[in-house]
């Protein structure tokens, strides 16, 4: 990755999430407050206008500003969980020009290791998390592959993981106050895991 591959990949996750905004909104409704479509929207559309810009090569200082902005276009619990990602991945590529698949799925194992020090979570608890965190194993455990294969694979992974919090009690936030009745339903988070990584996927 690079800041020419890292903008390309920014600009399909936010086309996903245009695309698929009222279906997010519909499931966040079922049991949160309906704005997930809406912020993740605004959240990576702000991602893609400030990298668009940019001239920045340092794959850090983008991804740190990357996080601020995204914070700031987007103020919900996800869009503060997916500047946790963003900002652990910059310290990870720190004063990198670019990197290997290998360096870049640890740097999301990082993103993914803040957001769980950050938010008190981890997998199995109805999350975001249930759909990255299998993704990025996917990508670590086929990092000598071509990166399409690799991200490839990742997404499916995303995908099930995603179709298994159905089985899943949400934990976290206001669907937490639904509690058993939370069963039998996909956590909205977790599709927006699901098409971070079938954007990545569709990028390369």
């Amino acid at each position: 990755m690079n800041a020419e591959s890292l903008k390309r990949a920014m600009a399909q996750i936010s086309a996903v999430m245009n695309e698929n905004r009222e279906y997010l909104v519909e499931l966040d409704s079922r049991n949160g407050d309906g704005d997930l479509g809406i912020s993740m929207s605004s959240g990576y559309q702000a991602v893609k206008d400030y990298l668009a810009t940019s001239e920045e090569r340092d794959l850090g200082i983008l991804l740190k500003n990357c996080s601020s902005v995204f914070n700031e276009a987007a103020p919900s619990s996800l869009g503060t969980i997916t500047s946790f990602a963003l900002l652990g991945m910059a310290k990870a590529l720190r004063k990198k020009e670019e990197c290997t698949l290998e360096e870049l799925a640890d740097a999301m194992a990082a993103g993914l290791q803040m957001i769980m020090d950050k938010a008190g979570s981890k997998p199995g608890e109805k999350t975001i998390l249930d759909a990255l965190c299998p993704a990025v194993e996917a990508l670590k455990q086929n990092s000598g592959a071509d990166t399409k294969t690799a991200f490839e694979l990742a997404a499916k992974a995303a995908a099930e993981g995603s179709e298994s919090t159905k089985e899943m009690r949400s934990v976290h936030g206001r669907a937490a106050y639904y509690g058993d009745k939370s069963i039998g339903l996909v956590d909205g988070g977790s599709v927006v895991g699901k098409l971070i990584f079938e954007g990545i996927y569709t990028a390369c």
